[in-house]
């Protein structure tokens, strides 16, 4: 009715933010620190809102402050600054249920800013300090480990691989040995051969016996010039009687017959 009735109270049906005060709250571990925040918040029901409560808005500040420190009180101090999103839902869930019959949405709450007292602060920054150098001096032994196992790593395979080359090489020579083994004696079974068939053919038995004369008497001669001590046998003046007993063995051999060895003969 115009000039009786009155707007007692004006509401805006817009979402509005409003400042939450720094206060001291104190931690699980027994932490004082300082804390502020923003509130977000929309009027629903302008009518409960008026008549539910006096200055709403500093009744859910109150609330607000009260939450806080309540979760503030329920974790340590370290886990304050990694866990502001849970203790903000916390704070929204606790304000959600108490301003719903003053028609009140609140729609969510975010910390600014948790300061601990600088004693606090110093002791943290030496602690973050000595985790920093923890960290380096565990890389840095772990870059040394590492380059230890692959010094070793490359020594071992360098012992393997000289040690490989080595029996390779061992095995070549052996193999170049046994070749060379073989050889000789294929070619003194070949010389053998061609001694025997040259015995066999005209002639070759006097030659035989020439070549035998030759070396006899040569070596002989080498033997009387150096300064040795000989044993002689009986005959060693007989130089023919010699030369014809090692012909009879060559002979016989030639015949295809076998001689046991020359028997001594009598002086």
């Amino acid at each position: 009715v115009p000039f009786m009735d009155a707007i007692r109270y004006r509401h805006s049906l817009k979402e509005h933010a409003g400042e939450i005060p720094e206060q001291i709250c104190i931690t699980r571990d027994n932490v004082q620190v300082h804390v502020d925040g923003v509130l977000y918040m929309k009027v629903l029901d302008p009518e409960r809102a008026s008549y539910g409560v006096v200055d709403y808005v500093f009744a859910i500040s109150q609330l607000a402050q009260t939450a806080l420190r309540s979760e503030i009180g329920k974790i340590d101090l370290d886990k304050t600054f990694e866990s502001r999103t849970q203790i903000n839902l916390e704070v929204v869930n606790e304000l959600d249920k108490a301003t719903e019959p003053w028609g009140i949405k609140v729609l969510r709450y975010e910390i600014k800013n948790i300061t601990p007292p600088a004693d606090v602060l110093a002791a943290m920054e030496k602690q973050m300090r000595a985790e920093r150098e923890k960290r380096a001096t565990i890389l840095t032994s772990e870059g040394q480990r590492d380059a230890a196992i692959n010094t070793a790593e490359g020594a071992k395979q360098q012992v393997i691989k000289a040690s490989e080359a080595k029996k390779q090489q061992q095995i070549n020579e052996a193999e170049g040995q046994a070749a060379a083994i073989l050889a000789v004696a294929q070619a003194t079974a070949e010389g053998i051969r061609k001694v025997a068939d040259t015995i066999r053919m005209p002639g070759g038995f006097e030659a035989v016996q020439l070549r035998v004369a030759e070396q006899y008497i040569g070596q002989f001669g080498a033997l009387a010039k150096a300064s040795n001590t000989l044993v002689l046998p009986a005959t060693v003046s007989d130089v023919g009687s010699m030369i014809a007993l090692a012909m009879n063995v060559i002979g016989r051999r030639a015949a295809g017959g076998t001689a046991s060895g020359p028997a001594a003969p009598n002086a």
